[in-house]
């Protein structure tokens, strides 16, 4: 059986200055790593600049690998057409980071979730208003809103957590597999932060989804996570279970970082994870 996710020495190098300029930026350097076909949880984690969003924009098809191989469920990530990137984006979903760049302003935010569940219902079957209600209510039930409380309304009208809900919401409609989360906190308030940290966990556990959680939080991929990777500057310097990497540390960069950063408040201890 084939890995659900696999990046095989990925790279990704970028030219500055035009075609014929030979200034090189490497964002990304022989980077390897797999989700097997067991749902988790694996958080990339650094600084800015490390490549973990490079590698998010690389898994989600929304740029092409420098070399190495990318595959999803054993086929190669290379979208050319509509109905392919469609049936790509039915199996993995983004989060993105600033749920209010998400989403337009002067649109409503239920226009969005009805799109997403006309444009993603099954093969040959044209959904009617009332499916259409019941795909989004039945999503935005599993991240602790419904229908009625967003119906009608516009982005302002939401805190900035229930309209990164919201997108989470709209990303469950698909049925996806696999949930690439970029930073899907750093905008939200401190306090509603582990609200939605622990809302992923109990989508992994609910609906068997898998994800990739991007973040330069140590805490909170300490909290969520199986598996950390942890980036420095396109390349990974340490990677593992997450207790046993942030618990013990081996390589330098990973301790600073974690000296630097992560406070094991009682809240985010591994008891707290029941």
């Amino acid at each position: 059986m084939s890995d659900l996710l696999s990046l095989s020495h990925v790279s990704k190098v970028y030219r500055q200055g035009g075609m014929l300029s030979r200034r090189q930026i490497v964002a990304v350097n022989d980077v390897s790593l797999s989700l097997g076909d067991e749902p988790e949880i694996l958080s990339i984690v650094g600084e800015s600049g490390s490549g973990k969003s490079t590698i998010a924009a690389m898994i989600l098809g929304q740029t092409a690998p420098t070399s190495g191989d990318l595959t999803f469920r054993g086929n190669p990530v290379a979208i050319h057409g509509r109905s392919e990137r469609r049936a790509f984006m039915r199996e993995v979903q983004p989060v993105l980071q600033n749920p209010f760049e998400a989403f337009n302003p002067l649109k409503r935010v239920d226009r969005y979730l009805f799109e997403t569940a006309r444009n993603f219902a099954p093969t040959g079957v044209k959904p009617d208003r009332a499916d259409v209600e019941r795909m989004a209510d039945e999503a935005l039930a599993h991240i602790g809103l419904t229908l009625a409380e967003v119906k009608g309304r516009f982005p302002h009208e939401l805190s900035g957590g229930q309209l990164q809900r919201t997108a989470i919401a709209r990303a469950l409609i698909p049925q996806p597999r696999l949930l690439v989360a970029d930073e899907p906190v750093s905008m939200v308030d401190a306090s509603l932060r582990m609200a939605i940290v622990n809302l992923f966990g109990q989508l992994k556990k609910d609906l068997g989804l898998s994800i990739i959680y991007i973040t330069h939080d140590l805490a909170t991929a300490y909290y969520i996570s199986d598996r950390i990777i942890i980036m420095k500057k396109g390349e990974i310097v340490e990677q593992g279970g997450a207790r046993a990497v942030l618990d013990n540390p081996q390589h330098p960069y990973s301790r600073a970082l974690k000296e630097a950063v992560l406070s094991t408040t009682p809240e985010m201890e591994p008891a707290a994870l029941g």
